[in-house]
């Protein structure tokens, strides 16, 4: 469904931030971007996004396509009308405007119509959404408000959701909501990228994984397979973590059987 191919990117005149990126993701699967700070995995989400612009990035090489079309040579709103969406690293909701505001400003580019079916799953995936739908953004908790950034990025009916750190500064109780949420959006029949730095988290949701290192991949492969990776066990793991990975991953496909 996404694939980018060869991609370089810099910021200003001499700083590389990817050299040769090569990934893809798979029809209404789940990809994890692993690697540490600086690795480039937020640098690749603005690239797939069209954002990377307003960071003072420039693509210098390689492509980006959704389906048969490239990319990364449209604005951000162009690709957001196309179906890739993203949910920005740190929760960056309208804090001065309510829930549902924030949501409607999600579903800008929608019908009517369109706005009203995916507001309702967005409640049904977030019910305390509608609880607090005139609340303002600023008033919710951390994990709140990642749950309206996640939502009001679903609004638009996206193909692929693009998401950058969902469970960065939140307690272990909600990211493992937030994983149960993510695996229910994958189940529904959305694709999602997900950057993490919890490797925990994201090898037990995803599908599929990659690793990045000063901006190159370094590893890539099964989400099972990477969890038995001596490098990525020694850098993100180790022995209990790796355990709860495997675990994660085994309540994942129990819960897809069960979906049937």
């Amino acid at each position: 469904m996404l694939s980018v191919r060869d991609l370089h990117v810099r910021y200003g005149r001499s700083v590389a931030a990817l050299h040769g990126v090569d990934l893809a993701v798979p029809d209404d699967g789940v990809l994890a971007v692993l690697g540490s700070n600086g690795a480039g995995k937020s640098t690749l989400l603005r690239a797939i996004s069209g954002t990377l612009r307003l960071h003072r990035g420039l693509i210098t090489g390689g492509e980006i396509r959704f389906g048969d079309r490239r990319i990364d040579r449209l604005d951000p709103a162009a690709i957001v009308r196309r179906g890739v969406v993203g949910a920005p690293e740190g929760r960056q909701v309208f804090t001065r405007m309510t829930v549902e505001e924030n949501l409607r400003a999600g579903g800008i580019t929608r019908s009517s119509a369109e706005r009203a079916t995916a507001r309702r799953r967005v409640h049904e995936l977030f019910p305390v959404l509608r609880a607090r739908a005139h609340q303002r953004g600023g008033l919710l908790s951390g994990g709140e408000q990642q749950m309206l950034a996640i939502g009001r990025a679903l609004m638009s009916a996206p193909r692929v959701l693009l998401l950058d750190e969902p469970s960065l500064g939140l307690a272990p109780r909600v990211v493992e909501q937030i994983a149960r949420i993510i695996r229910e959006i994958h189940a529904q029949g959305t694709a999602v990228v997900l950057v993490e730095q919890n490797a925990v988290m994201a090898l037990g949701v995803a599908d599929h994984a990659v690793v990045l290192e000063v901006g190159r991949v370094a590893l890539s492969g099964s989400s099972e397979e990477l969890s038995r990776s001596e490098d990525v066990r020694h850098l993100y793991l180790g022995g209990h973590a790796e355990t709860r990975a495997t675990a994660e991953r085994g309540k994942h496909k129990a819960l897809s059987r069960w979906d049937g």
